[in-house]
């Protein structure tokens, strides 16, 4: 395993390149939290693969981090300890954790079989957080950045279906975005449109970031005569009466 370790270390993770200030636009979303907590359970011990700044760590029980990105790691703000590696070969013992975690991470493993092949082997259950691209793309944000659609890290995200293959799955349910997210995540401003148009949003989302940045001026200068003119309200008006909202943000539950 720790020939593995040591290959882990020589990747260039993504998040190293557009990770910075991450932390401060990605805090956790308090029903989120809740509903990940209920999901865990009573593990007494959990793994959080591919753990970024540390957001949906339980506090009241022991926590292993595991993140490939140093930019990330340094943000880390909670007492856990945290190893950089990568999903694909976590340098852990077979089944030493009850439940391992891993949020809105899956879609950008390099062998996302073989991370979840990983999860499986090290814990007795996994909770996860990914997102249904389908219903993800159907977000007006898509109208405005085409360009996300055809990336492979998001066209091809793992759906529950497919981690169904690798993970015993027991329950998927839906994470309902609520009008004042507080994780900046790419649907978390669908009632708060004029939020898209800052670069610190821009940046701390990775369907954005990832884009060049003539995409990005192109998508903003369009949402923002949108806005302007009235063409958003009308269009969209009506979601400035929904309280929450679904763009295919799911939480499975598996078991080993």
């Amino acid at each position: 395993m720790a020939g593995a370790y040591l290959q882990v270390m020589r990747v260039s993770p993504v998040y190293d390149r557009i990770g910075d200030g991450y932390s401060a636009q990605r805090t956790p979303e308090p029903t989120w939290a809740a509903q990940i907590t209920a999901a865990l359970g009573g593990a007494r011990s959990i793994l959080n693969v591919g753990a970024g700044s540390g957001n949906y760590e339980p506090l009241d029980r022991p926590v292993v981090a595991v993140e490939p990105s140093s930019t990330m790691l340094a943000q880390r703000a909670n007492p856990h300890p945290a190893v950089r590696g990568v999903a694909e070969h976590l340098p852990f013992r077979s089944g030493v954790f009850d439940a391992a975690l891993a949020v809105f991470t899956v879609h950008h493993w390099s062998d996302r079989a073989a991370g979840l092949s990983e999860l499986r082997r090290v814990s007795d259950r996994q909770v996860l957080v990914v997102y249904e691209p389908l219903v993800a793309h159907r977000f007006w944000l898509v109208d405005y950045f085409p360009e996300v659609a055809a990336f492979t890290v998001e066209a091809d995200a793992p759906t529950p279906d497919e981690i169904s293959r690798y993970l015993d799955v027991v329950d998927v349910q839906t994470l309902w975005i609520p009008a004042e997210c507080c994780d900046g995540v790419a649907a978390a401003y669908w009632r708060r449109p004029e939020a898209y148009l800052n670069p610190v949003v821009q940046q701390s989302m990775s369907v954005l970031a990832l884009l060049p940045a003539d995409a990005v001026a192109r998508g903003a200068a369009r949402l923002a005569s949108d806005l302007e003119d009235g063409s958003w309200a009308a269009r969209h008006g009506g979601l400035l009466e929904q309280a929450e909202a679904d763009y295919g943000y799911r939480l499975v539950l598996a078991s080993s």
